[in-house]
């Protein structure tokens, strides 16, 4: 896990800037419900996507454990801060329109505490809106690099902590139905073979991280062989689903 208080300084800068953040609250915007009161987003990092969500009527209130990140998000939503764990949340069940959580499940080594929360909290027709799949955003386009690590892709895709399939079968037992989906660009976050060889090496490609070392070995031989090194291919297309609390 990444040491969030230190990534604060720098994470707007490193994880798409403006315009992703811009992309994630038009496309969370869609999934909500309409008329939504009380948003709650969990895990809001430094306020750049939570900040987007604010309306006239609606109260939207950042949630993050880390002080970090909490300090950046102050600047962007000065008073509506709670600090608190994602699985324990100091509010009464039932009282919120919305739960969004952008780039969290994929981090955990198991989201069903999370889920089972967002239920708790959600009042009857509330919606918990959420990013799934982040491993395979950056091969939804076609591409070498989506051809290369696809039959890595699927065969680990169960042991992801944010694999969709799982996560709505696991979510129906907490009574959250998928009610809808979309999809939003990473603009300018395209990978190049390089890059991934990177992203690989710092633990950032999770079908790698459950392969085995001969597995690993030959997707790293083969990205190396592959043209154009330093040139990235398709944006990554980051998928959200809305699970409605029944």
């Amino acid at each position: 896990m990444l040491d969030y208080d230190h990534e604060a300084r720098t994470y707007d800068a490193t994880r798409g800037g403006e315009p992703r953040a811009e992309a994630a609250a038009a496309a969370v915007e869609r999934l909500l419900p309409p008329g939504a009161r009380t948003v709650l987003d969990l895990a809001c990092g430094t306020g750049i996507v939570t900040r987007r969500l604010r309306r006239p009527g609606r109260t939207v209130i950042g949630v993050d454990r880390s002080p970090g990140m909490l300090a950046a998000a102050a600047r962007r939503l000065p008073g509506g801060l709670v600090r608190a764990d994602a699985t324990r949340l100091p509010l009464a069940p039932g009282g919120v329109d919305a739960v969004v959580t952008v780039w969290l499940l994929h981090l955990l080594p198991d989201p069903l505490p999370v889920l089972a929360e967002a239920a708790r909290v959600l009042r009857p027709g509330g919606v918990l809106v959420t990013t799934v799949d982040k491993d395979d955003a950056y091969f939804a386009e076609d591409s070498d690099l989506a051809r290369l690590t696809g039959p890595l892709r699927l065969r680990y895709a169960s042991r992801l902590p944010d694999h969709a399939p799982l996560l709505i079968e696991r979510a129906a037992g907490l009574g959250l139905r998928l009610a809808d989906e979309t999809v939003f660009p990473g603009t300018g976050q395209g990978r190049s073979p390089r890059g991934l060889l990177a992203a690989l090496d710092r633990g950032h490609v999770p079908c790698c991280n459950h392969a085995s070392p001969v597995e690993v070995a030959e997707v790293r031989r083969r990205l190396a062989a592959l043209p154009d090194q330093e040139t990235a291919r398709p944006d990554p297309l980051y998928r959200l689903i809305a699970l409605r609390r029944h």
